[in-house]
């Protein structure tokens, strides 16, 4: 019986797959893993020379271009500004990482802290109104927050359950410019989360529908020295 032409295609394929390994990896000297070959990373880092408060810039920007809600604020200013969006959301709870300075939310006594903690469920975090997070590095050219699960962050589920979060990003020490520059600050054995603004998937319709896989509404606050 002649074999399935599907089959034949399958095997095909798998074949050419496999070829392709063993050329990629035929400079490998043997009894060495590929980790062990050092690999040339020239390729372009950043598109053109720009000052901090030029990544800043662009940062806001696409953060805006994906419907982030882009606040900028002073070290000083920043606890009445995280309680003045607290309370434009009517947030009566927030959760808090373990981490999270103190005094970030010291101008919002009255809202309710939820301790970040591996018992909570996702129901439980799903009836808080909000989350407050830091970030670990915020990337201009895609306008794209990382979070590695820093203890200003808490970890991966408290920001993808609560309908609002509020991530803080330091201006200028947590800004680069590029992706290839961002990875040279993350750590790849940490739980990395990438965000480009709020939650979003479109049906085959293309109907835009924000909230599904993690918060509907995402505000930035830039903190930024001198204004």
């Amino acid at each position: 019986m002649a074999a399935h032409p599907r089959g034949e295609s399958q095997v095909s394929t798998r074949d050419q797959i496999l070829g392709r390994i063993r050329r990629a990896l035929a400079d490998v000297p043997r009894g060495e893993t590929p980790g062990d070959v050092p690999v040339e990373r020239d390729y372009l880092r950043v598109h053109g020379a720009r000052t901090p408060e030029e990544s800043a810039d662009l940062l806001a920007e696409n953060l805006a271009d994906y419907r982030a809600i882009v606040h900028r604020t002073t070290a000083a200013e920043l606890p009445a500004r995280i309680a003045a969006v607290l309370a434009d959301r009517k947030a009566r709870t927030v959760v808090v990482p373990t981490g999270l300075p103190g005094s970030w939310l010291s101008a919002a006594p009255e809202v309710g802290r939820v301790a970040d903690s591996p018992a909570l469920t996702p129901y439980e975090l799903d009836a808080v109104d909000s989350v407050v997070t830091g970030c670990a590095v915020a990337i201009a050219e895609t306008g794209t927050i990382v979070l590695d699960a820093g203890p200003d962050q808490g970890r991966r589920r408290i920001t993808l359950v609560p309908d609002h979060h509020i991530c803080v990003v330091r201006v200028p020490e947590q800004v680069v410019d590029s992706v290839p520059q961002s990875l040279e600050r993350l750590d790849p054995a940490r739980p990395l989360t990438w965000i480009s603004g709020p939650s979003a998937t479109s049906d085959i319709e293309l109907d835009r529908v924000e909230g599904v896989h993690g918060p509907r509404t995402l505000e930035v606050v830039l903190v930024v020295q001198d204004l």
